[in-house]
């Protein structure tokens, strides 16, 4: 057990594998532990290199492992596939960790911190009352169309129809539709309720916190843009340059190249798509609401006259990715001369 330099962890609810070995990757523990057993396990060896994969609860762990002074290093479990020997199972899932973790040209992602993990899973909730919302709105105008009742798309016009027609379009349907519509009616109205109250709490969240306000200085990244990229990776710094957070946010395009002919796709759409997904949609409202007095409207509208609309957009939040990236590793503000 004094020998262990290096222990692959591969992380479960209940049952964990572990696989460690020395510092000439010879193993020496191969064995299951429960989960009141875990902690205890690492509290009984040296100080090492711990990796594991970064997955539900991964997070937690490595905070806890760390705690006890080991060094804690995650990776993206597509990263951690490679290096698995013939069949899957935890054992083998394991060793194959214990081995890439070691790997010097491996791809590490940040542990974080418990204020950054619960903002995160805000947005994530954020996100799924919008697309519960958006499903709830489809099914009312759906369920009213049957009856030939034809409703504007979007939440306002929906809100307005009811303020307005819903008590001339009442007569027309049946007394159990009624029932229905309003009892969507009422889920749709606790859902932006819920919406609103998490909103506020991601503008608390993101008022109090330096980064988050340099980031808003940039045009096309505003409150929750910026708070769901400081919360999901920091100081940036775990990236070499803003190239690779806008190719670990997707926004690059996908090489499919062989025989020394390069051949670029569409954009590779690779890591985490709700904050692409924020990205574009800053760079669209940019395009949108273009201000003649900005250095990047010049930019913008001579690469318009070159590549289609889409293209442009996410030519924008590619730089505004990287842009992003700057301001974050080098703890600089918003200078629009460098753009």
């Amino acid at each position: 057990m004094n020998n262990i330099s290096v222990v692959g962890v591969d992380l479960a609810k209940n049952v964990f594998q572990i696989h460690a070995v020395d510092a000439k990757g010879r193993t020496l523990v191969r064995k299951m532990l429960r989960r009141a057993k875990f902690l205890n396990f690492f509290g009984n060896i040296p100080h090492c290199l711990i990796g594991m994969e970064a997955c539900s609860s991964s997070h937690y762990w490595a905070r806890e492992i760390e705690r006890l002074g080991h060094t804690v290093k995650l990776m993206a479990p597509q990263y951690v596939k490679p290096y698995v020997k013939t069949n899957k199972n935890d054992a083998n899932d394991a060793e194959a960790v214990c081995e890439a973790v070691t790997r010097p040209n491996m791809r590490f992602v940040t542990v974080k911190d418990e204020e950054q993990q619960a903002l995160l899973l805000v947005h994530r909730e954020r996100d799924g009352i919008v697309k519960e919302r958006t499903s709830l709105i489809n099914r009312i105008r759906a369920s009213l169309a049957e009856f030939g009742i034809a409703i504007p798309v979007g939440p306002r016009r929906l809100h307005s129809w009811f303020r307005d027609d819903f008590s001339s379009a009442e007569q027309l349907l049946p007394q159990l539709m009624v029932c229905h519509v309003l009892r969507m009616k009422r889920r749709l109205n606790q859902l932006e309720s819920d919406l609103d109250v998490l909103e506020k709490e991601i503008a608390q969240s993101s008022k109090g916190n330096p980064q988050c306000q340099r980031l808003e200085a940039v045009p096309g990244i505003g409150r929750l843009t910026a708070s769901a990229l400081v919360a999901s990776i920091g100081t940036g710094k775990e990236f070499k340059s803003g190239r690779q957070l806008s190719a670990w946010l997707g926004l690059v395009p996908k090489q499919s190249s062989s025989g020394g002919k390069p051949r670029l796709l569409g954009i590779s759409k690779r890591g985490d798509g709700y904050l692409r997904r924020l990205f574009i949609h800053g760079a669209r409202a940019v395009i949108r609401h273009m201000n003649p007095k900005r250095k990047v409207t010049v930019w913008l509208r001579d690469l318009e006259c070159r590549a289609h609309k889409n293209v442009v957009i996410v030519a924008l939040a590619n730089k505004l990715a990287r842009i992003a990236w700057s301001m974050l590793a080098n703890g600089t503000d918003y200078d629009e001369s460098f753009i």
